[in-house]
């Protein structure tokens, strides 16, 4: 059968996709039983997320909860299991709390103040009753009043106070294995974790009271990244750098205390994530010894498998099928397992134990079980388009690029002559993201229907080494930008030819949306696309600088004099040049959002209306920065393709 290209039927409906979907987002394991978790988002259950036993599939706790954690606003670590009990954070209270493994009612643990939030909870090894964790204090909710630092909770007592305080933000507070040490990250504005942070270690007393001493720096460097730190053994910590120019793995040896990186030589490849999220992790210790790990490094917009020797540098690729790899952790060393959260081309997310098999093969073999029956893909496989990761020349520069063709096996192209399929080019958020390659149902929705979809790693991307991401730095707008414009007209013409230029729409979410507004209002080509969708994106950068949380507060900072600053941002702001806008504009916002307030929106909105422009705009109650209520999630879905539907009149 042959028809348009973007007028296809498909058997994949909005409904079908957001219909009881789940989205498996962290790992977590008792180390003391091997027992596997992980967190589950439940859009059916109001967006809730919980912890899963992953093996049985039993909830911990029950349907009451919801374990997550606002810190930093894109939280992350909401929960720890030791010793067959779980701490979590319930977002709807805020408070930590302790319940049985196996069942029970969970007790709170922590004072009845919803302005505290804590993650990234930490057990004492022996002396259970003591928690470490990232503190977060709202008691003055402004961004620059808000205090982030380490608080010491005590689970008999039910009391919390701040062991390490001085810094802006603080992540990982780990204990060594015998509980003597304390590790942790560090940095302060303006700085993102991944632009320049610290890592340093403390004594652990426990005589009468918890006391920290010799509080040392063991990595700091200026324009420098240190975090994703896991003890090793008793004397080693380990963590990342990207020193190198790309992020790698280092250690620490406590009894020389020198830090030093593990290859001998940089391999140009990322090691890690940047730390949007704190539940991310990158590797695992996978022996007894503590003398080989198995880590995720990033390779052409995908993630590959290595077992790393943690003494002297050398590795070996692991055969595996997971494009993503998420949130690793260490299941078993007598048995050499760990687990992450991993995801294909054509399945959803799982969780997934890998077992390695050590010794002196050559070729160490890395074999894989899934511990959660991922969510079953509500279509047939055979529909699937597979993403081709592509590198293009953008006037001498490299511009990373993920295309996927329009696909239907129930049809064989266009009827129309030499007809270019209509595209959906997508920008990631971030903007210091990546547009990942495991399964996503919405990009299926489009490509069976006769769209191409088009994913943009941006300058500013991260899995690229630091330089690429650094091409960023204080050009947020202008260059990520002109790379999707450059993304766009390259793939329309020789030697691709894959789009329909004049049909090419432009979408993304949180600062993806502010590329958009940008590409429609101040770019150097206000007619590259057909029609922009800003999904809970920025309009005003200057309000945003005021009105954002603490964590990205000086993310978008610019180089001058506060004047001068405040005239660079309101110059790149699209709300200031809605009269430039020539395309029809839809705007997809949550009124509940606290990272891009709802005003961002709703000006922009009425600003084009105001300036004789097109635009629409759908307001989600209850909806924060990204859409968790099913309902709203297949609305938002079904509204965006009619909107393409209609500007480009491809139905009649």
């Amino acid at each position: 059968m042959r028809a348009p290209y973007g007028t296809w039927n498909s058997p994949i409906t909005a409904e079908s996709i957001t219909r009881n979907v789940t989205a498996v987002t962290e790992a977590t394991v008792d180390p003391t039983t091997s027992i596997v978790y992980h967190i589950e988002g439940r859009p059916s259950e109001a967006g809730r997320n919980v912890l899963v036993e992953s093996r049985t599939g039993r909830d911990v706790p029950g349907r009451d909860w919801d374990v997550r954690t606002g810190v930093y606003e894109y939280g992350g670590a909401p929960a720890t299991v030791y010793n067959g009990q779980v701490y979590f954070s319930n977002i709807k209270d805020n408070r930590v709390y302790k319940v049985d493994a196996k069942g029970g009612t969970p007790e709170p643990v922590t004072p009845e103040k919803p302005i505290y939030r804590y993650a990234q909870i930490c057990v004492h090894p022996s002396k259970t009753n003591l928690l470490v964790s990232v503190f977060e204090d709202h008691t003055i909710d402004e961004p620059s009043k808000v205090v982030n630092t380490i608080c010491l909770i005590n689970t008999d007592t039910k009391t919390v106070s701040n062991i390490i305080t001085g810094s802006d933000f603080y992540a990982f507070p780990i204990f060594s294995p015998d509980g003597t040490k304390l590790a942790w990250q560090q940095w302060s504005n303006p700085h993102m974790p991944w632009e320049e942070s610290q890592i340093l270690i403390a004594d652990v007393s426990l005589g009468g009271t918890f006391k920290l001493s010799n509080v040392t720096t063991i990595a700091a460097e200026t324009n420098v990244s240190f975090s994703w730190l896991s003890w090793a053994s008793e004397g080693t910590l380990l963590f990342i750098s990207d020193k190198s120019g790309f992020s790698n793995p280092w250690r620490y040896d406590v009894s020389t205390k020198k830090s030093s990186p593990i290859f001998p030589e940089p391999v140009e490849e990322d090691f890690s994530n940047v730390m949007w999220s704190m539940g991310y992790f990158p590797y695992a210790v996978v022996d007894q010894q503590g003398k080989n790990g198995v880590f995720a490094a990033w390779r052409d917009g995908r993630n590959i498998l290595y077992l790393v020797n943690l003494e002297n540098g050398s590795r070996q690729e692991l055969a595996s099928p997971y494009v993503t790899v998420e949130s690793m952790r260490t299941v078993s060393r007598e048995k050499n397992q760990v687990v992450f959260i991993g995801g294909r081309v054509d399945e959803f997310q799982a969780v997934v134990q890998c077992t390695v098999t050590l010794g002196t093969s050559a070729s160490p073999e890395a074999t894989f079980e899934t511990l959660n029956p991922p969510g079953e893909v509500p279509f047939s496989k055979d529909l699937i388009s597979v993403p081709e990761g592509k590198t293009l020349d953008s006037s001498g520069q490299p511009l990373h690029v993920i295309f996927y063709p329009p696909y239907n096996p129930d049809y064989e192209g266009s009827s129309v002559e030499g007809e270019k399929p209509p595209c959906v080019l997508n920008v990631h958020g971030g903007p210091t993201g990546m547009a990942f390659q495991n399964l996503q149902s919405k990009i299926q929705y489009f490509t069976t229907r006769g769209w191409a979809w088009l994913d943009v790693n941006y300058g500013g991307s991260f899995g690229y080494g630091r330089a690429y991401r650094d091409r960023l730095n204080g050009q947020w707008g202008p260059l990520d930008t002109e790379d999707c414009i450059t993304a766009a007209r390259l793939l329309a013409t020789d030697p691709y030819n894959y789009i329909d230029s004049q049909r090419t729409v432009i979408r993304g979410s949180s600062s993806g949306g502010l590329t958009v507004l940008t590409s429609v209002s101040l770019s150097s080509n206000l007619d590259a696309f057909a029609a922009a969708t800003s999904l809970y994106g920025v309009a005003d950068l200057v309000s945003l600088m005021a009105e954002t949380h603490k964590f990205e507060a000086h993310y978008m900072q610019v180089p001058g004099t506060p004047e001068e600053q405040e005239a660079i941002l309101k110059s790149r702001s699209p709300v200031n040049f809605a009269d430039k806008i020539r395309k029809p504009v839809l705007f997809l916002h949550g009124d509940a959002d606290r990272v891009v307030p709802l005003d961002q929106a709703q000006k922009m909105h009425d600003n084009i209306i105001n300036a004789g422009g097109t635009a629409e705009l759908k307001i989600y109650p209850g909806e924060g920065h990204g859409f968790r209520q099913e309902a709203n999630q297949k609305d938002a879905l079904e509204r965006e393709l009619d909107f393409y539907e209609r500007y480009l009149e491809l139905k009649k």
